[in-house]
């Protein structure tokens, strides 16, 4: 009885979560778009030699990585318009998740560059190409092929954390599951059905990525 009182809503709540669930998948998109090239640039800016650079890579890691997510949705929707910046919700929130994100796979990608044997660099300058070559064509590569299950977990992650959006009323998940509660009082019925879409998404995605990663080692044990 108490399962089919749970389970007779679900028809009418889907169809709004569903949407909510296209929202997330673009601010999930959107984010990783814009933060991961921006987490290999403030990799390479940590990673410099000169001062500048690299205290300003050093800047974008450490709010990025010691702000809550949740204060760095609120400074940006909700501080920034004091400097005259007012931006929309929607990417409020890119903004937001992207920094988040460009901190946290700098460090991926740094540690996947500094994987790599040094005599690559020399040899390859060595063999005449510049700097610029050298890192697109013989260290990239081969550094991309370390950091990408790290960098897809990371991915399933920043999925999971667009349920913070809801704060400042970005259309996703949990804020239509929050409004049909307010409505319906049946907050326990329409969480489960929210609760069901994020693993509908990361479940697989997990297995998928463990699956890529055993794939990937037995490649580079070879």
């Amino acid at each position: 009885m108490i399962f089919a009182s749970i389970f007779s809503g679900w028809s009418a709540d889907l169809s709004p979560l569903l949407s909510g669930l296209r929202v997330a998948l673009e601010l999930t998109g959107l984010s990783l778009l814009i933060g991961f090239p921006g987490g290999l640039l403030t990799a390479l800016l940590v990673s410099s030699n000169r001062r500048l650079m690299r205290m300003l890579g050093l800047l974008i890691v450490e709010i990025g990585r010691g702000l809550p997510l949740l204060v760095l949705l609120y400074i940006v929707y909700q501080g920034l318009p004091q400097i005259h910046l007012s931006l929309t919700n929607f990417v409020s929130a890119v903004v937001a998740f992207a920094w988040s994100t460009a901190a946290y796979s700098s460090e991926m990608f740094r540690a996947s560059l500094n994987a790599l044997p040094k005599g690559q660099t020399e040899a390859a300058l060595a063999s005449g190409m510049n700097q610029v070559d050298t890192f697109r064509f013989v260290l990239l590569p081969q550094a991309l092929r370390i950091a990408i299950p790290p960098l897809l977990n990371l991915a399933v992650q920043i999925f999971q954390a667009t349920s913070l959006a809801y704060v400042i009323t970005v259309p996703e998940i949990m804020q239509h599951a929050y409004f049909i509660g307010t409505v319906s009082f049946l907050y326990l019925n329409v969480f489960l059905l929210a609760g069901l879409l994020y693993a509908a998404v990361t479940l697989p995605s997990s297995a998928l990525i463990a699956r890529l990663e055993r794939r990937l080692s037995r490649h580079t044990s070879v």
